[in-house]
Formats: structure tokens, C-alpha cells, sequence
């Protein structure tokens, strides 16, 4: 029997202890394919309140201000410093009482993290490493919007002794696929940017969505195969989910769009560990969204639904999740 690398375990190994990723959602981060600079609308799956557990903290305080690299000054930093604060300390104390956790990642989850004036990532990023028992970053972003400038602020903290993740959302490696979901970029340049990003000793990890308009299996497959050829630390892996109030939901009303079902997922999903090598760390294999916001498909409403099968299908095979 053979323990899957997952996220608790690597951590386990690396700091000897348990480290829990702290979720962070700042007021004023957007990405290019929603504010225009490259596409306007965002993924049409994308609705972020359904993915972060912070956003409800930020709803009060956020204005039609969203930031861009090119800002020359941010009128935000003050206060998305006191957001960043005000939900570690909310986050970290529930799960320091309630599951004695001592050490932490600041996980900046929602939006492109890395979409932003260079000194206001240094702000936050600094601000974040700052506190107490805080053991290193994971940035969620997109593969066109870090430059050599973010890497070389984050390979300073990497110096410094943190441990730095850039979390990638490749979704797939297939331009059409891209294309169709909005994602305003292909997947050209993907492999030279995981090689430099590791160069700087920032660890990789890749998304990959199943279930995406028009995908087959061997599709599916195949951005996995790539992803691990260009080189990665890490590896989430999820399925689409149709979400209120996006263009996918109303594709799926239309007709247009089927999601993919649970057995088929499962059998993705062993497919895909037979595929990643041991050491590659599994961050994600299953997600779900909030109950009020999900349209389908519908054993997503509950991430226990999906563990319980993938832990079933996994021992299977000889791999304790």
C-alpha cells in the first residue's frame, strides 16, 4: 500500500508538523480577461465568490476600484493590508482552537494574486510573511501575468527561507478548448515559464480542470501528460462545475453543455495517479462550490460525495489518499 503525496503530507514532512493554507481574498484584484485589458467577462465558469471562503469578508468593502500593473499609485493598499490581516487572524484562530494547527501558508486564492503594481505585491507578500508562524506564500495567478520582476521579489522570500508557491491555472493545453472557455491566452510559452519559475526556486503547481466544453478523456489525459513533461512541483485537479450567474450556466440551460458525471471523474482521476509520479505533490483531486450558487452537476454539492468514491477507487489500486 503505497500514501499518496497530498498536500498534509508533504507538509508533514517538510516543516514536522501539520500546516494549514490559509485562503485570502483581497479587495481590488481582478484578472485581464475580466477588466478588459485582454478579454472582458472573466472564464465563463468563473464566479469567484463560489470558490473562497474569505470573500464574504470583503463583500461591504468593495468598490468598482480594481487594479492593474501599470497603476501608478494604489489607493487600495491600506486597506486590502487590513483585509489581509483581519481574515489570517480569523482563519488561524478558528483552526488553531479547533484543530490545534500551529504553523500556516498564506494562500492568495481568488483572482490573478500576481496581477498588480510590483510594490503592491512586495506590500502584501511582506505583510503576509509577516505574522506569526506564517511558513511561506501560495499565489494563485495565470501564466501571462508573471514577469521576471515577481519572480525575483518571490525568489528574495525563497532566499529568506520561505516556502513559495506560484499555483498556475493551466485549466487545459488545448488552445480550442482556451478559446471556447475565454481564457484569453493559449498555452504557448507554458513550458519555458515553469522552467524559469523553478529556476528561481519557487516551487510549480499546476490546475487542470475535467469536465471542460468539448473534452474528451484522452484530452483531458493529454494536458495532464504535458503539464508533467513541462516540469511541475504540484498538481490540482478538479471538475467544472456549472456556477449561477455565468456564461457556462447559460450554455448548460441551452443545452449546450453536459457536465461530466461522477463515475467518469472517478475514473479520470485513477487514471491520471497512475500517471503522476511520487513525488509530485497533490494539492486538489476533487472540489465543490457553495450549495446556493451550484446549478450542476449535482454530486458536487458535497466535496464527501466525491472523497468518499476516489478514496474507495484508490485503495483499489494499491494508494491510501
Amino acid at each position: 500500500m503505497r500514501d499518496l503525496l497530498t498536500i498534509g503530507r508533504y507538509f508533514q514532512a517538510r516543516f514536522g508538523m501539520r500546516v494549514r493554507k490559509i485562503p485570502i481574498t483581497l479587495q481590488g484584484f481582478t484578472c485581464p480577461n475580466i477588466d478588459g485589458s485582454l478579454a472582458r467577462g472573466g472564464c465563463i465558469y468563473c464566479n469567484n465568490e463560489s470558490f473562497s471562503p474569505s470573500m464574504v469578508k470583503i463583500k461591504h468593502l468593495t468598490t468598482p476600484l480594481t487594479m492593474r500593473p501599470d497603476l501608478a499609485k494604489n489607493p487600495l493598499l491600506e486597506a486590502q493590508l487590513a483585509q489581509l490581516e483581519d481574515q489570517f487572524l480569523w482563519h488561524t484562530e478558528f483552526h488553531k482552537r479547533k484543530f490545534d494547527v500551529q504553523k500556516y501558508m498564506v494562500y492568495f486564492q481568488s483572482y490573478t494574486n500576481t496581477y498588480a503594481p510590483l510594490e503592491t505585491l512586495q506590500a502584501i507578500y511582506t505583510k503576509a510573511l509577516s505574522f506569526d508562524n506564517v511558513v511561506g506564500l501560495s499565489i494563485g495567478t495565470r501564466i501571462d501575468c508573471v514577469n521576471d520582476d515577481i519572480l525575483a521579489l518571490l525568489s528574495g522570500f525563497v532566499k529568506q527561507g520561505a516556502e513559495i508557491w506560484l499555483e498556475y491555472g493551466v485549466q487545459s493545453v488545448y488552445d480550442t478548448t482556451l478559446a471556447k472557455i475565454n481564457r484569453a491566452h493559449t498555452s504557448a510559452g507554458i513550458y519555458e515559464l515553469f522552467v524559469k519559475t523553478r529556476k528561481y526556486g519557487i516551487k510549480v503547481c499546476a490546475h487542470l480542470i475535467y469536465g471542460l466544453p468539448n473534452e474528451s478523456n484522452e484530452m483531458m489525459l493529454t494536458s495532464l501528460q504535458k503539464v508533467l513533461q513541462w516540469g511541475v512541483d504540484g498538481l490540482k485537479i478538479h471538475p467544472l462545475y456549472v456556477i449561477e450567474n455565468t456564461p457556462l450556466a447559460r450554455m448548460y440551460y441551452a443545452g449546450k453543455y453536459i457536465p461530466i458525471d461522477l463515475e467518469s471523474y472517478a475514473d479520470l482521476i485513477i487514471e491520471s495517479i497512475k500517471q503522476i509520479p511520487s513525488h509530485i505533490v497533490i494539492q486538489r483531486i476533487s472540489a465543490g462550490a457553495h450549495e446556493e450558487n451550484l446549478i450542476a452537476p449535482l454530486w458536487c454539492f458535497d466535496k464527501n460525495i466525491q472523497m468518499r468514491l476516489l478514496r474507495e477507487r484508490l485503495l483499489e489500486i494499491g494508494i491510501r489518499y
